[in-house]
């Protein structure tokens, strides 16, 4: 019986998937934390990086609302959040205004 790994869900929402081009990636089902996952994917797309990623902080969070399996990362480990192929990971752009 052959054994399939299921992968890492990447879901992109608004801005995000506009900035990467697709609405969702599969990553190969490797445990790492959250924080990996988003440094990868964001070496691939410079757009996405950009609007991601808080330039002064080097942090996705004041830009995002990241869910991984629907429960915000607040009420995990933050960025430290383990993910493995069972995880699917949500992010969501948190528009500013003033």
């Amino acid at each position: 019986m052959l054994f399939l790994d299921k992968p890492i869900v990447i879901k992109f929402f608004g801005g995000f998937k506009e900035a990467y081009g697709k609405n969702i990636i599969n990553l190969k089902p490797k445990k790492q934390s959250l924080r990996e996952v988003i440094r990868k994917v964001t070496e691939q797309s410079y757009e996405l990086k950009k609007i991601l990623i808080d330039s002064e902080l080097d942090n996705p969070e004041p830009n995002a609302v990241i869910l991984v399996n629907g429960v915000s990362i607040n009420l995990l480990n933050g960025l430290d959040t383990e993910v493995d192929g069972e995880s699917e990971i949500v992010l969501l752009p948190v528009t500013h205004g003033g």
